[in-house]
């Protein structure tokens, strides 16, 4: 705990993104460039003349509902002459990003690697005939870049129908050809980071198996959720989703420039140039701010160039990184719950304000700060800022040249370690009670699955609330809802915890747990004990719960 001149206390308030490996590396990366590149390419949404609006451009063999003899003659036009992975990576890293992720294979089945599993591949049935994987994983070793590979389990040339969800079930026949392409990935690339699958229905047996041949060759790479089953190390939400809340465990927003389409996109309206940078930058910082890793999209050419607007886009995003190199990337998530102007962040003693949201009175409100501030600045330019705290509420007036700017970052520098009150802190009622309500408690959310895209559904795997006190003692604690009588739940409070199954956990008092007057702010949790993957939901229901002071 932490008392400042005022006898206020706290907790610490900054949220370290700590988690055992291959994902504690993989959550370092923090911004990574997405690559779409295939046979799609070249059709570019269009078939037989006629632009194809339903759905995805890299899906154009289903939604145009192209035969495999035509999509497949595509290859004899797939060029790629102006392919250049060093380009590629200069500018990934330029634009701040840490790692590259590029489709291995997609839906249509065509694979941008050398494989023995089919002639279907870049090497063996294009004019380029060279292994894109392999020149891009070989520059980004060089470049000091981490690479990864998307994968898809769906594969139309290999015998899945068309299914406009992409649920498709893996029928045994198709298992064999998929664990030798993954090995085969997993063996001849280098250090991968992370493997990006996606779609399909597979069985938990599936899951298991895939995963496996990840863990056997590549221990270091972390796996996404999209290999289904909740067998991922980290999940990634859908396709351009941020997340509303701050979310518990590993997690990634996979973005694209333009939300319409992830291929290349010949006809796709490219303009707002401003905006589209804006609107990018918010969402990368509102995933960091929230916890997350974001993989920013873009779809190459079938002659292997990067659409100008594109690149003009990454670069621009770039530079305001390079504007301000700790806000952005290096900071880190804070227990502040929401603001309505925008996004916190922050860095051992440095709190960074994101001001997405602008007031109209120039005036900005953050409460629940315990520490006391040296001066509150610019972030790029140093400019001081008028500002004022009164108890636990900082005020920061905004000039109007800042207003002015497309991205707006204050920098508050603390002159001790950040620590703040939480915002659902409950005091002791007259009866040595706390009483706290479901209003009160702070929910812990991620994302589960059962088994397919179309069933991933927000989990509450986390509740918590916090205790203002002045006492010295012991507490026991009533719990007062409903919960899964079968499920092994955790009660901690402080530093101290209980287990008990769901059946016991609402029928009588849980303690006791011994307090001290050093605790004034006294965080108690509650979480399943084991669960047998994280992103479990609990299943419990509080309508209200009383912590006794005994």
């Amino acid at each position: 705990m932490q008392i400042n001149n005022q006898g206020l206390q706290g907790i610490p308030g900054e949220i370290i993104l700590d988690s055992p490996e291959p994902v504690k590396s993989w959550r370092e990366l923090r911004y990574g460039m997405f690559i779409h590149l295939g046979l799609y390419s070249y059709l570019g949404g269009v078939w037989q003349g006629e632009k194809i609006q339903k759905g995805y451009s890299e899906q154009v063999q289903m939604w145009a509902d192209i035969p495999f003899d035509e999509y497949k003659k595509v290859a004899s036009h797939f060029t790629l002459e102006y392919f250049d992975a060093e380009a590629i990576c200069r500018l990934a890293k330029n634009s701040g990003m840490n790692y590259i992720v590029v489709t291995s294979k997609h839906h249509d089945g065509f694979c941008m690697f050398k494989t023995k599993t089919t002639d279907y591949n870049v090497v063996d049935s294009t004019p380029f005939g060279k292994d894109v994987l392999q020149l891009l994983s070989e520059e980004c070793a060089k470049q000091g870049l981490k690479f990864g590979v998307y994968f898809s389990l769906v594969d139309w040339h290999q015998g899945h129908d068309f299914d406009f969800d992409n649920n498709n079930t893996i029928p045994e026949s198709m298992e064999p050809l998929i664990e030798q392409q993954l090995t085969e990935l997993m063996r001849h690339y280098g250090p991968i980071a992370e493997v990006w699958f996606d779609m399909s229905s597979p069985t938990k047996r599936q899951s298991i198996k895939f995963k496996k041949i990840v863990r056997k060759y590549q221990p270091g790479a972390a796996i996404n959720g999209r290999i289904w089953n909740n067998e991922g190390d980290f999940r990634t939400l859908n396709d351009n989703q941020v997340p509303s809340d701050r979310l518990d465990g590993a997690w990634q927003t996979p973005a694209s420039i333009y939300n319409a389409t992830w291929g290349y996109r010949s006809w796709q309206k490219r303009d707002n140039f401003d905006l589209k940078v804006y609107q990018l930058l918010k969402g990368l910082i509102a995933a960091r701010a929230r916890g997350g890793n974001y993989l920013l999209n873009v779809g190459p050419q079938a002659d292997g160039s990067l659409v100008g607007f594109e690149e003009e886009v990454l670069q621009a995003i770039g530079e305001e990184i390079k504007r301000h190199p700790e806000a952005i990337l290096k900071a880190n998530p804070t227990k502040f719950y929401k603001q309505e102007w925008g996004e916190i962040t922050s860095l051992g003693q440095d709190l960074f304000l994101h001001i997405t949201n602008p007031p109209e009175d120039n005036k900005i409100t953050l409460s629940g700060l315990v520490s006391r501030i040296d001066e509150v600045v610019e972030d790029q330019t140093n400019q001081k800022l008028v500002w004022s705290k009164e108890n636990l509420d900082l005020k920061v007036i905004l000039p109007d040249q800042l207003k002015r700017k497309n991205l707006i970052i204050i920098k508050v520098k603390l002159t001790e370690p950040f620590y703040l009150i939480p915002g659902n802190t409950v005091s002791i009622g007259e009866d040595d009670v706390w009483k706290i309500s479901e209003e009160a408690m702070e929910y812990g959310y991620n994302y589960a699955d059962q088994g397919n895209y179309t069933s991933l559904t927000k989990t509450n795997i986390r509740q918590s609330f916090y205790l203002s006190n002045d006492s010295a003692g012991e507490v026991s604690i009533r719990i007062f809802g409903n919960s899964r009588p079968d499920y092994i739940y955790s009660v901690k409070v402080g530093s101290e915890k209980i287990t008990m199954e769901g059946k016991d956990l609402l029928q009588s008092e849980i303690g006791p747990f011994n307090i001290c007057l050093t605790e004034t702010i006294i965080p108690i949790h509650i979480t399943l004990a084991n669960p047998d993957y994280f992103n479990r939901e609990m299943e419990l229901e509080v309508e209200s719960i009383h912590v006794s002071l005994k």
